[in-house]
């Protein structure tokens, strides 16, 4: 069918290893084109480019018909990892210099005098001070004097500064002083990248909010540069749609506001993850789901309640020591609750010090690649793991694209196998295991900390090695249940497309509830609410298409940790307090168990978020039918399972599947960009949407060890 200008909409997703495209018709609800190509790292929008003309040459997408492009990024994470951004200037108040050195003066390994903390990204000849001065209740003790903007502006030309970063001592009470010292800088020298922490991220603790505005500031001008590159090469194929931008909140943006504001970009793709899982459960009918997100680097799981992720306000970037809290730098920017496990299909297999089996955290990526790739990686991988057990079709990896080479897999495993005393077979299920056992570890972690039962949730597994181990995983965590959504190699992508048009704004007032101004609580409403719907407008969304929700950032007084709390709709006064404490204990305690009442409750940050209409973007509702799965088989070949050794395992095409087919396992489906092992005992069903729902059998001793 000739598709017509609105017809579709397009996402597509840069990863560590990959970078995938999903496009959807917003007239029948089909996906009309799934692709995963090579992210290239050093230069991502080559890689952007080149798989979005791979689908103009084959014919699948037509430029003018796309409605809505939406695109989900690694750059401000990589940016921040390696240490490549901007030449950074940082303004600070007059002593407070060495904030982003200083830090929390708290050790992040107790147990290592000598652990190094994280570098600040602005060096101290690059950090010099204003002389101004804010009070904690917002009034201006000192306006900035005019011979040390002069001196800013003196080492701006000399220094030669592309950036610069304005934090003063409480501007998240009174902004006045950062904008009147970056209007003078805007003058001196038009075009320049100036990051403001009011506008930035408008909160107390002046340590965070010093290394949120330096990040905002180091990843600017790349940022800028690669969105327009990006928008500028889109519109030059023929794309008349504007670009959107996925937000590490799990919202969209106009590129306008992403590139504005470019940390609210850092956790992008895994948000876009989240909110795929989110959907696809619903679809399933399942409310509270496990996201796995498995990818080629890494893998991400977050805890989906109600059909919604969780958000929280703050996050660590660029750690020392990958996953120790306390070694990164922190970011506050509203982000998706969600934790990051070193587990990809490219993680690297290799015998620790004490002798045992270790995979990961460090990756083969996309270059030099695992071993099997045949791109110059030799290093044992998982990937290569899962070829050696027969999950893998060595000629059917991206649809063929990437041919995966046995011989080399083996040649890897076999060297490390020799290390461990074992078989390459061994050696290969052992890799495959250990992965999975780390997903389960961290999963369970999380869930349990957020004070749930893994065994109530079902399980979503998508990205390009998620469902090869999901199975294995849900088995570990007792989740009776795991779905493979359609497209799931691709899901990602997907999810950036069903994301609603939001923004996230908030302010920090500490007051105890029994006696808060209620009156400031309300003007600071106005002024979040005049922000956020100046910024959906700006994304094309009309002042009566925009909802509002509420909610403040609460605990005990005297507790150190915070819960979100939702707040009634209209003005707020002294007689919102009793449903205002209701919401509180009902949060309190779903968080913790049990409510701990007739203690004064402290309000410390205030939040807003403008969410536009829903996404147009829908899947076809499909007719189940009684037929038999035995059409879509399309080969056997011998797989690995538990307790079995090596067994002849079905080979489904899942192309072929339709709703309603149902086939149990052992089996393995096959799709372009995904490949998912479903286990002896378990029964697979596909739903109306093409989702593949796999109802776990008894977990098996072998299987949940």
């Amino acid at each position: 069918m000739r598709q017509q200008p609105g017809d579709i909409a397009l996402s597509f997703d840069v990863g560590g290893t990959f970078t995938d495209f999903v496009a959807v018709d917003l007239r029948s609800g089909d996906i009309i084109a799934r692709h995963k190509v090579l992210t290239n790292a050093r230069r991502p929008a080559r890689g952007v480019l080149r798989g979005w003309n791979d689908l103009i040459e084959r014919g699948i997408l037509t430029p003018h018909a796309l409605a809505l492009v939406v695109h989900s990024t690694t750059l401000v994470t990589n940016a921040l990892i390696e240490r490549k951004g901007a030449r950074t200037l940082l303004l600070a108040t007059r002593g407070f210099r060495d904030t982003l050195e200083l830090g929390r003066e708290q050790m992040y390994d107790i147990y290592d005098l000598f652990a190094p903390p994280p570098e600040p990204l602005v060096p101290r000849p690059l950090r010099l001070e204003i002389d101004e001065r804010t009070d904690a209740h917002g009034r201006v003790l000192r306006t900035p004097s005019p011979e040390s903007v002069a001196d800013a502006i003196d080492a701006i030309r000399e220094l030669q500064v592309e950036s610069v970063a304005i934090a003063f001592l409480h501007a998240y009470r009174n902004p006045a002083n950062e904008r009147a010292v970056a209007e003078a800088l805007a003058a001196a020298f038009p075009g320049l990248a100036i990051s403001l922490s009011s506008d930035v991220a408008p909160v107390a603790g002046e340590y965070e909010r010093t290394s949120t505005v330096a990040a905002d500031a180091f990843t600017r001008p790349a940022v800028q540069k690669y969105v327009g590159e990006l928008e500028q090469a889109l519109h030059a194929g023929g794309v008349q749609a504007p670009l959107h931008l996925m937000l590490s909140s799990g919202e969209i943006a106009s590129a306008a506001t992403g590139t504005s504001r470019p940390i609210r970009l850092l956790e992008s793709g895994p948000a876009s993850g989240a909110i795929a899982a989110a959907f696809f459960g619903q679809l399933a009918g399942y409310t509270d789901v496990l996201s796995l997100d498995m990818g080629g680097t890494t893998a991400k799981a977050c805890l989906i309640e109600s059909g919604q992720p969780e958000l929280a306000q703050i996050l660590e970037v660029a750690r020392v020591r990958r996953f120790m809290k306390g070694s990164g730098l922190p970011v506050v920017t509203p982000v998706i609750d969600l934790i990051e496990i070193g587990a990809g299909g490219g993680s690297i297999a290799r015998r620790d010090e004490l002798g045992l089996l270790k995979v990961g955290p460090d990756s083969a990526g996309a270059d030099p690649g695992p071993a099997c790739y045949g791109l110059g990686g030799s290093d044992p991988t998982v990937s290569d793991a899962n070829l050696l057990l027969g999950y893998l079709n060595p000629d059917f990896f991206l649809g063929g694209a990437i041919p995966l080479r046995e011989p080399a897999a083996r040649e890897a495993l076999t060297r490390l196998a020799d290390e461990l005393g074992v078989t390459v077979e061994a050696c290969a299920w052992g890799v495959h295991r250990v992965v999975n056992e780390s997903m389960a570890a961290a999963a369970r972690m999380h869930i349990i900390e957020r004070n749930r039962d893994p065994r109530a949730l079902a399980t979503i597994a998508f990205g390009g090695a998620g469902p090869a181990h999901a199975v294995a995983v849900a088995r570990i965590l007792g989740s009776p249940v795991v779905i493979f959504p359609p497209a799931a190699g691709v899901a990602s992508a997907l999810g950036a497309l069903v994301a609603p048009i939001a923004f996230t704004a908030g302010m920090t007032r500490m007051v105890s509830l029994l006696h808060a101004d209620w009156d400031e609580i309300n003007a600071m409403y106005d002024q979040l609410t005049a922000t956020a719907t100046a910024e959906l407008a700006s994304a094309g969304v009309a002042a009566d298409q925009i909802t509002f929700r509420r909610w403040g950032e609460m605990r005990l007084e005297g507790q150190y940790h915070e819960i979100d709390v939702p707040l009634p709709a209209g003005t707020l006064t002294a007689e919102s307090l009793p449903e205002i404490t209701a919401a509180f204990q009902a949060a309190y305690k779903s968080r913790y168990g049990r409510v701990l009442e007739g203690l004064p409750i402290e309000g410390l940050h205030w939040r807003l978020t403008a969410r536009g209409p829903a996404s147009q973007v829908h899947l076809r509702k499909e007719t189940l039918i009684a037929a038999s799965a035995e059409r879509a088989i399309k080969a056997h070949r011998s797989a690995y399972f538990p307790g079995q050794g090596y067994i002849v395992t079905p080979i489904y095409d899942r192309d072929l599947l339709q709703p309603g087919m149902t086939f149990h396992g052992p089996a393995i489906v096959e799709e372009r960009e995904a490949t998912a092992v479903i286990w002896p005992g378990d029964t697979a069903t596909v739903d109306a949407y093409r989702a593949i729902v796999v109802h776990i059998g008894a977990l098996a001793e072998e299987g949940a060890a």
